[in-house]
């Protein structure tokens, strides 16, 4: 969640600087880092329904069985 926080810092300045400067690049590299970071959402969403398909709960006390 911190490196969401990130990103979306980073697209926010990368809009601000390119609507100032008048420059689009900010603009398509922030919409790179926002498919980075709907790809990264989904590893993660995709890794907590694996784990609940093998498990039939999520516990995160024993999330580390995935490791084996």
């Amino acid at each position: 969640m911190s490196i969401e926080l990130m990103l979306l810092a980073v697209n926010l300045n990368f809009i601000i600087y390119a609507t100032s400067f008048g420059d689009n690049f900010g603009l398509i590299f922030a919409l790179l880092i926002l498919n980075v970071a709907a790809a990264e959402s989904a590893i993660g969403l995709a890794i907590l329904v694996v784990y609940y398909r093998l498990r039939g709960s999520i516990q995160i006390g024993q999330f580390n069985l995935l490791r084996g």
